[in-house]
């Protein structure tokens, strides 16, 4: 059961601005290590002597091993120790890097990735060590910056790969992965405690593997259906498989004395909303990348691409990482003056704006520039919200493992959104010479599909029930059923 946090050995409290740097600067590498081989994507089938289909997979590989990793890690953390499960996570991002640095051809650069994919459980595992280490007063901000890295690193990161992809041999991008992992392994180990909340007891292994394969045909079906073909029998197959799975998973879990989730705490209102919302912010936030990225670099004789380069486009990208960790504090204060839900709705209303802004303004880079910027600080309120919610609503034992379920809701949506704002660009074409290229109304479209996906994540937010100050606290004991009470 859950006790009191110390540091190791009891001996001195943690530095609490040292664990949030070291913390934050994790979570950027994690992030920054999934936008590494965008810059590659068009040159991976020469580079690894593959088709284009097959190359996909150094895409999915991490995709897939991310889902799996998430929940498993964070119930390991509750059980063993978060800083134990972190430390393991970084190590294999390391492992993975120095794999893909290594490789020349698909199957070892496949698996370096999917390792790579593993270590995405850092974010809930740090924001999780947060909550035992930290003091009231720092914890909402820095749980806000740590949720918002994902964001924060995966726009830092797009051009700083560019420049390297553009200027040195690509397997340097994985060697500086390599050092900025093995760098944060030295800061974990030296500035972060391992907290002494834990939950024991015993793995459900069970629940692990049948989790697994539910989410791997979930997610490899959204994943590639488009290239299998969406109504094709293997796309299909694997949906249903998904289904099935997952039933029988949720029939185990609920059965089971120490579960892998548990499922009464995750379907109390307020954890569910999350989640859901979770979903849906992914997906609007995924839209953003996925459409400015093309429209930037779309040639100019098209009549509505920019013409930019890969690191043009890149850098585009940049202030709107910048607004999302300048936006985290905010997040912090509106949860604390008025509650985690009214930051989320608010950032959820402005990632709604900045796709509407996308829609009638998409003329010039400065004006995407504008509306990434402002999707930006919509993403840096909704996300630094979600650990105040899921966390204000389950025991310290239970924390890593609600914050990796509400990480994998975000991957699902953002898997979801790469599906249908790929179906979407793919269907809606004009003519470029031999090539049929993503049309000015394919982009249109595609942005107010994010805009109403984000619209749809305020109305999901505004069900969660109660509108008070953030509360962080374990539960009362012998309130076990009701963990998810409301925070008033």
């Amino acid at each position: 059961m859950s006790s009191l946090p110390s540091s190791p050995g009891g001996a001195h409290p943690p530095r609490s601005g040292a664990v949030i740097g070291v913390l934050a600067f994790a979570g950027i590498v994690v992030s920054v290590m999934q936008s590494l081989v965008v810059p590659l994507i068009p040159k991976l089938p020469s580079l690894l002597h593959t088709s284009a289909s097959d190359a996909s997979w150094v895409i999915t590989a991490t995709l897939l091993a991310g889902a799996v990793a998430t929940p498993v890690l964070g119930r390991l953390g509750d059980m063993v120790g978060k800083r134990r499960m972190l430390l393991v996570s970084l190590t294999v991002l390391v492992a993975g890097s120095v794999i893909c640095g290594l490789s020349s051809s698909l199957a070892p650069m496949i698996v370096g990735r999917a390792l790579q994919g593993l270590s995405v459980g850092v974010i809930p595992l740090g924001i999780s060590i947060m909550r035992d280490e930290l003091p009231q007063e720092r914890l909402g901000s820095a749980m806000a910056l740590m949720s918002s890295s994902l964001g924060v690193g995966g726009a830092l990161g797009l051009p700083g790969a560019a420049v390297i992809a553009q200027h040195a041999n690509w397997h340097v991008l994985f060697w500086t992965s390599a050092g900025l992992g093995a760098l944060v392994v030295v800061g974990v180990l030296t500035l972060v405690p391992e907290s002494q909340v834990r939950s024991g007891g015993r793995f459900d292994v069970m629940g692990a593997v049948a989790l697994s394969a539910g989410l791997l045909c979930l997610l490899l079906a959204i994943s590639k259906g488009a290239d299998w073909g969406w109504s094709g029998g293997l796309t299909i197959g694997l949906f249903a498989a998904a289904v099935v799975i997952l039933a029988l998973w949720g029939w185990w879990e609920l059965r089971v004395t120490r579960p892998l989730v548990d499922l009464r705490t995750t379907a109390h209102r307020q954890v569910l909303l999350t989640n859901v919302a979770s979903v849906v912010a992914g997906f609007a936030m995924f839209a953003m990348s996925l459409v400015l990225t093309q429209l930037l670099q779309m040639p100019k004789a098209t009549g509505y691409g920019l013409g930019q380069t890969m690191l043009a486009a890149g850098l585009c990208f940049v202030p709107s990482g910048l607004v999302m960790m300048a936006v985290s504090p905010l997040s912090a204060r509106i949860s604390r003056l008025w509650g985690p839900k009214v930051s989320l709705m608010a950032g959820a209303a402005v990632i709604a704006l900045g796709y509407g802004v996308g829609v009638l303004f998409m003329d010039a880079v400065w004006q995407l520039i504008v509306v990434g910027a402002v999707i930006g600080a919509g993403v840096g309120l909704a996300y630094g919200a979600m650990p105040a919610l899921i966390m204000g609503a389950v025991p310290l034992s239970e924390t890593a493992s609600a914050n990796g379920l509400n990480s994998l809701m975000r991957s699902v949506g953002i898997s979801i959104s790469s599906a249908v704002v790929g179906v979407v660009l793919a269907h809606m074409t004009t003519r470029f010479g031999t090539l049929a290229l993503p049309s000015e109304a394919g982009f249109r479209t595609a942005m107010a599909i994010g805009g109403v996906a984000a619209l749809v994540a305020v109305l999901v937010a505004g069900l969660i029930p109660g509108r008070g100050r953030a509360r962080l606290a374990d539960p009362p004991a012998g309130l076990a059923d009701e963990v998810g009470q409301s925070v008033h």
